[in-house]
């Protein structure tokens, strides 16, 4: 909304202040800035509030704002001023307002740092976490306008408003004065304050997907009056379902005496149903959806499916009507999946929902599916119903114009009936959040990511995100940390997603492989060695095997304490009169149940060909556990820095094949906490469920190597890396602010600057990272003068960008011991490459031996700070043997990413070698990641060649780019992405 002409001219309204918000019970309102236009509204607002509301606000009974109250509540400066409005419909449901003071508590102007804070919310709308939303961005506000801290009076009474405060998480001071509670919030955001809001957001975003997948109602739009058709479709589909709540079919072109159609009521508009409506299937042309959203908002429906195409996919025109139908359906306080959808399910009991163009309902199961594309959601849906596997709830977002993945990721970390989360996924809108919210939930259930469009540098059509820069493989590599099971194809994220939702995790690579067939065990035993698993030799059970001898075998497996999971391989076994029985496939089944039901909990998959029955027999086996109702952690390994690459030992799981609730915090303090805090507690191991059966042994043995990694990933999630506390005492915090400030100068330049040598080298060493100097040599004699300077032996090296770091093109010559030696290799340089000019040659000081090393750090516009390591030269460039991690790390990351990289071994005596200072290379590692985590405007650095030695390491080389800071809405107050 902008400003009417009487707003003050000096200062803009601030459109980016604008949000839109989910509140505590699911439902999205919008907090905007007040303007002059807004009296109307503001007196509209505060005659619905109550008396007693009133009171609290003014001390005094109020009944109505003066014309000079009005007045002074819409007119602010936006600096020392400042009014927000919570709306609904576009109407008032809360305010606050905050006026700068001084020390005497008297109106001020900067550079008072100090401001007295008021809210007010309408009664009908407490108790939504409306005034929490309201604290958190005003309080951005603030701190933008150089306000540091809150003032705030409150009447004793008033608990409601004290535990607002209370509970925000900022540090506070609170005295009696006057017959009222003095508040005073410092607004520096904490650890505490950010877990606090992230825990709303989770519970606020989780709340607005259940409200989606569990309506007491639903209304479908669009309903055809013949069969067929995409509305009446759905209502078919909800019908044959069995929906528990009540059902309408809606068209405005109905016959006005038309009182049911399909059996269900039928009405020309939402305003002729007499009860309220929960959710609305959206059916209709685009150009008729708008109509449509009115009606629902005007009635109360609390969630739309968008299926009607045509808008972002169609281009430029079709993504601003896609804008616009988020704009209005937002203001409503509705959330929308789609437009474009395939619909959503859900299979629990109590619900039975199935608003998708799905013909069949999946079985009741414990996958939770997510996809933005219709088609590959309709290929998943029919791979799980052939492979037996049932779905706990399913969403098709479409164009993905609002609900996500992300959405979905914070309502499967609660969700009871969901044991694991799989995700095909064509573009993140808010990757850090992405890679937050996946790291909490894979701590307590799976989560499984196929990403399309991985190689298009782009977004599919509809989806207007951030695209990213980096490389896919880093990506990839960004997900692994957070601890999701990415693959590369849907039909890899169903063979995961039936091991992890049926059979417990295992505790280590040790595989046993046992079967009928000694061909077909060798190619599982191939394919264990190939996906870094440790098999144990194949046992054959030659082709006259019984159903006996397989559960006899796989019992003794199980109990072996030496293997961590079994592979059974099938084929078809010759019976009494010599020919192959294939349709015993119940029989092997059952054998296999047992087995696994009666040994020790460890995952078991089945290997077979052409025998008839046996994955429909073995998927329609049960699990023997119950649902559990919280989440619990693995066994941890000891905690510190990983050792060197080695295969992976075994572990004791303590419990394995973890599902439900994702354990909430119960307080707004506790909640939103990452990784494995939540879980207080474990339980007893899980007992077996449904056996995974795969047509080819490298489809089982890839969903097992998954689930190995996953499982270690666990462990070692359950006992979070620390950032060693020496970088406090060792880096230069204010003095690398002061400097950078100082070499962006007071009008930075957008695209940024890169730096000098010497600049860099002032940079790096305020964080203790020291650059070896180099001494610039445009002639004999310089050189000569530089080399005494610094002293013999000493490195002759061409800077230039083409040959920069190219020893293999004669722009290196090292060892040079005397002046003789130096003179002679300008020489030589000079007459092979070129002028002095050209070549911009230096001199520095050798280095100790050792491995040459590339550490790197940028600032992706999509996917925040990355830590990237690799070796210098081929291994990094030609091979693109680089691993990353996310800014900032932990003693576990950077231990974690030197051993990652394939060349590793070089590192720790490989060969006989002499095994280099790995220690020194993890603090490097970390305070590089302490630099650019503490300044954002550092967007890039790049340590080339990092030597390092037996002892100790030199930075060789430093190049380092400074821009102003990329905003980090991560860190802002709560709010939903605008496409």
């Amino acid at each position: 909304m902008e400003p009417s002409p009487e707003q003050s001219p000096h200062h803009a309204y601030p459109d980016h202040w604008e949000a839109d918000v989910v509140l505590r019970d699911g439902g999205t309102a919008r907090i905007r800035p007040i303007t002059t236009d807004d009296a109307e509204r503001l007196v509209s607002f505060y005659e619905q509030v109550s008396d007693e509301s009133k009171y609290y606000r003014f001390f005094a009974p109020y009944p109505r704002l003066s014309d000079r109250d009005v007045h002074r509540f819409t007119h602010h400066d936006y600096v020392d001023r400042v009014g927000l409005a919570v709306t609904i419909g576009g109407e008032f449901i809360g305010t606050v307002r905050y006026d700068r003071i001084n020390d005497q508590g008297r109106p001020a102007s900067a550079p008072a740092d100090e401001a007295e804070v008021a809210f007010l919310v309408q009664d009908a709308h407490q108790g939504r976490g409306v005034a929490s939303a309201l604290l958190e961005h005003i309080a951005a506000v603030a701190r933008e306008r150089g306000i540091r801290r809150f003032a705030a009076e409150v009447l004793p009474a008033n608990n409601k408003m004290i535990k607002v405060f209370r509970d925000a998480g900022y540090t506070q001071r609170r005295s009696f004065e006057d017959g009222s509670v003095h508040l005073t919030l410092d607004l520096e955001p904490t650890e505490k304050s950010l877990a606090v809001q992230r825990g709303r957001e989770q519970r606020a975003e989780a709340r607005s997907v259940q409200r989606l997948l569990a309506p007491g109602s639903v209304a479908v739009i669009g309903t055809g009056r013949t069969p067929g058709g995409v509305g009446r479709t759905v209502l078919r589909n909800l019908l044959a379902a069995g929906f528990t709540g009540r059902t309408y079919a809606v068209n405005r072109a109905f016959d006005e005496g038309l009182a049911t159609l399909d059996g269900v009521p039928a009405h020309r508009s939402l305003g002729e149903i007499d009860e309220q409506v929960d959710l609305a299937v959206i059916a209709v042309p685009a150009h008729r959806v708008p109509e449509a959203v009115a009606d629902c908002g005007e009635h109360g429906v609390q969630g739309l499916v968008v299926l009607s195409a045509g808008y972002a996919e169609r281009g430029s025109a079709g993504r601003e009507l896609q804008r616009e139908l988020v704009r209005q359906a937002r203001s409503y306080g509705m959330r929308i999946i789609g437009p474009n959808a395939f619909g959503i399910i859900n299979t629990a009991e109590s619900v039975r929902l199935n608003a998708s163009l799905a013909p069949e309902s999946p079985a009741r199961g414990r996958i939770g599916l997510f996809t933005q594309s219709g088609a590959i959601g309709i290929a998943l849906l029919s791979g799980l119903h052939r492979r037996g596997a049932g779905l706990s709830s399913f969403i098709s977002a479409g164009n993905r114009a609002d609900v996500s993945g992300n959405d979905f990721l914070q309502y499967s970390f609660e969700d009871q009936d969901t044991d694991v989360a799989l995700l095909y996924l064509e573009s993140l809108g808010n990757p850090r959040k992405f890679t937050r919210l996946a790291r909490r939930t894979a701590a307590v259930k799976p989560v499984v990511v196929v990403k399309g469009a991985r190689h298009s540098g782009t977004n599919p059509p509809g989806h207007a995100v951030p695209v990213s820069r980096i490389p896919d493989a880093t990506v990839s590599a960004l997900m692994r940390q957070a601890g999701v099971i990415r693959v590369d194809t849907v039909t890899e994220m169903v063979d995961a997603g039936l091991l992890l939702a049926g059979q417990p995790l295992p505790a280590g690579p040790r595989v046993a492989i046992l079967g009928n067939s000694e061909s077909l065990g060798l190619l599982t035993y191939d394919a264990c060695l190939a996906e870094g698993l440790r098999p144990r030799p194949p046992r054959d059970l030659t082709t006259a095997a019984s159903p006996q001898d397989f559960r006899d075998a796989l019992a003794e497996a199980l109990a072996d304490g030496t293997c961590d999971a079994v592979i059974v391989t099938a084929i078809p076994w010759v019976g009494e009169n010599g020919e192959a029985e294939t349709g015993d496939g119940e029989v092997l089944a059952a054998a296999l149940r047992g087995a696994a039901a009666g040994g020790p909990a460890k995952p078991v998959a089945v290997v077979h060909v052409e025998i008839g029955g046996l994955a429909e027999a073995l998927a329609a086996a049960s699990s023997t556990a119950a649902p559990r109702t919280r989440p619990t952690t693995l066994a941890a390994q000891p905690s510190g820095p990983p050792a060197a690459p080695t295969p992976t030992e075994p572990a004791t799981v303590e419990a394995a094949g973890t599902a439900g609730t994702a354990g909430a915090a119960s307080t707004e303090e506790a909640a939103g906490t990452a990784g494995t805090e939540e879980a207080e507690g474990t339980e007893p191991p899980a007992r077996p469920g449904r056996i995974p059966a795969y047509p080819a042994a490298e489809r089982a043995v890839r969903a097992l190597a998954e689930a190995v990694k996953y499982a270690q990933w666990r462990r070692q999630a359950a006992t979070p890396g620390k950032v060693p506390e020496f970088l406090d005492e060792t880096t230069d915090e204010p003095g690398a602010a002061a400097l950078i400030e100082t070499l962006l100068g007071a009008a930075p330049d957008p695209r940024g600057r890169p730096l000098t040598h010497d600049e860099a080298r002032e940079l790096l060493g305020r964080y203790g990272i020291p650059v070896r100097p180099t001494l610039p040599a445009p002639d004999p004699g310089a050189a000569v003068a530089a080399a005494a300077r610094l002293g013999y032996p000493v490195a002759l090296k061409t800077t230039a960008p083409h040959l920069r770091h190219r020893a293999d093109l004669g722009g290196v010559r090292l060892d040079l011991t005397d002046e003789d030696a130096l003179r002679r290799a300008y020489a030589e340089v000079t007459e092979l490459l070129g002028k002095p000019s050209e070549l911009l040659p230096v001199v520095q000081s050798m280095a100790p031996r050792g491995v040459d090393t590339v550490v790197r750090a940028s600032i992706d516009a999509a996917a925040g700070a990355v830590l990237s390591f690799g070796l210098a030269g081929a291994p990094s460039e030609l091979l693109g043997d680089t691993a990353h991690r996310l800014v900032p790390a932990t003693d576990r990351d950077a231990a974690e990413l030197i051993r990652s990289i394939k060349a590793a071994p070089v590192l720790f005596g490989w060969r006989g070698s002499a095994p280099v200072d790995t220690p020194a290379l993890e603090e490097l590692l970390l305070r590089l990641s302490r630099l650019v985590d503490d300044h954002p405007e550092v967007v890039s650095v790049a340590l080339e060649p990092v030597v390092v030695a037996p002892q100790g390491l030199t930075v060789l080389g430093a190049s380092v780019r400074l821009a102003p800071p990329p905003p980090r809405g991560d860190l802002g107050p709560r709010r939903l992405p605008n496409y």
